[in-house]
């Protein structure tokens, strides 16, 4: 029996980039399904059902932001975006349209399979109840109880810091930009308070970070937003 392997749609308009994304997922496991355009891309979608999306944002004949938009209005298929703006407010449009995660061309074969590893992972993570206990790397959160744990060891927050981070937790290994996290937490009101964001991530930082200097699990993308790792 021939293994079933993960459906990857590359929306990609430039030949050379779709034969190389090609050739990497064929050699790592991946189904690649090709498109050249977003009209294809999106008929694609609805007729495959892909597991990932690799998107362009430069396509000839819609621009990938609103591909992604659509594509959110009925799905929930993680799509990272692949494109040559690499300005700090494309990312983060991207982001707030819906994309997962966003990676500047050039890059790397590595890169790329560590960002579809991250995506694939938040796919597969089950919606979370209200009153559940799960963990996230080394944090345990009792969302019934508002208690953290962090190494086995309980972390005291503040009501703003704990929804901060269930928050994050609830979207682990995601890039969240700052108005995705000002939104949630202090309402569509606040979302150009970047500010709020800094001290309360300073914060938590302080009380979950072996060296808030070097965090490994609340990680800064600068300009965009932040990430809580799910690694163990």
């Amino acid at each position: 029996m021939s293994e079933v392997r993960t459906r990857v749609l590359v929306i990609e308009d430039e030949a050379p980039m779709r034969r190389f994304l090609r050739t990497t997922l064929n050699a790592h496991g991946y189904a690649p399904i090709e498109a050249a355009s977003a009209t294809e891309g999106l008929a694609l979608a609805t007729q495959h059902g892909p597991e990932l999306v690799l998107l362009d944002l430069g396509l000839p004949d819609r621009d990938g932001l609103e591909v992604t938009g659509e594509l959110r209005q009925w799905s929930e298929v993680p799509i990272i975006v692949l494109s040559a703006r690499g300005l700090e407010r494309d990312k983060v449009a991207a982001l707030d349209a819906g994309a997962d995660d966003y990676l500047t061309k050039p890059f790397g074969v590595n890169e790329l399979l560590a960002r579809i590893r991250v995506a694939m992972r938040h796919r597969g993570r089950a919606p979370l109840p209200a009153a559940a206990v799960w963990s996230v790397g080394p944090i345990e959160i009792d969302d019934a109880r508002h208690e953290v744990r962090v190494r086995q060891e309980p972390v005291h927050l503040t009501p703003i810091e704990y929804r901060l981070l269930a928050f994050m937790a609830r979207n682990a290994g995601r890039v969240l930009t700052h108005r995705q996290l000002l939104h949630e937490v202090w309402g569509p009101g606040a979302t150009s308070q970047t500010h709020y964001l800094r001290v309360y991530m300073t914060h938590l930082r302080r009380k979950m970070e072996r060296d808030p200097a070097r965090p490994a699990l609340i990680l800064n993308e600068p300009g965009v937003g932040y990430r809580l790792c799910d690694e163990p």
